[in-house]
């Protein structure tokens, strides 16, 4: 298990120094976004080996504490994350339970000689509640406990989340396509910003879209609308968006795009705020 900890470590290379420092002092929170979901797990699990390794602050990898961390068998690292439904799929939120049950947990010393490392997963997952009960927590130190949060990126989280955390960002993936279901729903605004048809439809269907798919239409979006600036070619939607828009209609889309990704964040009906997306953006049409 620790060999895909080395392997995303030695991806990550370039931040690597930026955890010895930080390990000198830890910050009480800490905020990993970028790479992949589990580029960001690991390097978490990578923190935690660098505060607990019992070889110095370069994690050794066959120690016990580095070790377990891999194994999340090591009393000291703890994982919040999204609990399963009967079907077996994960829930769309962070329950608040989940944070609660750990504050006796907190408020006790670490098992070991080092530092207690409590990680939440994709903490965009977090809903209000959660999200101020981990919050009350940040503003009551705990001595021996740190935090990470993994996120895509640190505008899909609460700013008072992102104020009280030191953000480290990985690098960034360089896939520059949408998923085959990404792209047929941006392909399905395209069409009702040429036509002016076809899309409600398509958000009104039960169970057709969650916040999760939101936001990765979302971000899809944004995607092909950086392609649509740097080289209109390169995908069929970047080229349909800059031929619809114009300069100024792109940059009108991008500020779209952004309130749309917050309000998602903040649980906004995600069909709401794509029909929201659709009609806000519609291009006028050029002379």
């Amino acid at each position: 298990m620790f060999t895909g900890i080395k392997e995303t470590a030695s991806r990550q290379n370039l931040v690597l120094p930026r955890f010895a420092r930080l390990a000198e002092q830890p910050p009480q929170c800490l905020l990993i976004e970028g790479g992949s979901t589990q580029d960001r797990l690991d390097m978490a699990r990578y923190w935690a080996c660098v505060l607990n390794c019992e070889n110095g602050d370069v994690p050794c990898g066959s120690c016990q504490s580095c070790l377990q961390i891999a194994d999340n068998a090591f009393n000291d690292f703890l994982l919040i994350d999204r609990e399963e439904n009967d079907s077996g799929t994960l829930k769309q939120d962070i329950s608040v339970e989940s944070i609660r049950e750990l504050l006796p947990v907190w408020g006790q010393p670490p098992h070991g000689r080092g530092t207690r490392v409590t990680v939440v997963v994709e903490a965009q997952h977090l809903n209000g509640n959660s999200a101020n009960a981990l919050l009350k927590t940040l503003e009551e130190p705990r001595p021996g406990n740190v935090f990470v949060l993994t996120a895509p990126q640190r505008e899909r989280l609460l700013e008072t989340l992102v104020s009280r955390s030191w953000v480290m960002t990985l690098a960034w993936p360089t896939d520059a396509r949408n998923t085959p279901e990404v792209e047929e729903w941006v392909r399905g605004m395209v069409e009702f910003w040429r036509s002016g048809q076809g899309w409600f439809s398509r958000t009104s269907a039960k169970g057709a879209l969650d916040r999760e798919l939101g936001l990765k239409v979302v971000a899809g979006c944004q995607r092909e609308l950086k392609n649509a600036l740097i080289d209109p070619r390169s995908t069929r939607s970047a080229d349909a968006l800059s031929g619809l828009f114009d300069p100024k209609g792109l940059r009108r889309l991008d500020l779209v795009l952004s309130k749309a990704q917050e309000s998602l964040n903040y649980n906004v009906n995600p069909a709401l705020v794509l029909d929201w997306v659709c009609t806000a953006a519609m291009p006028k049409k050029r002379r």
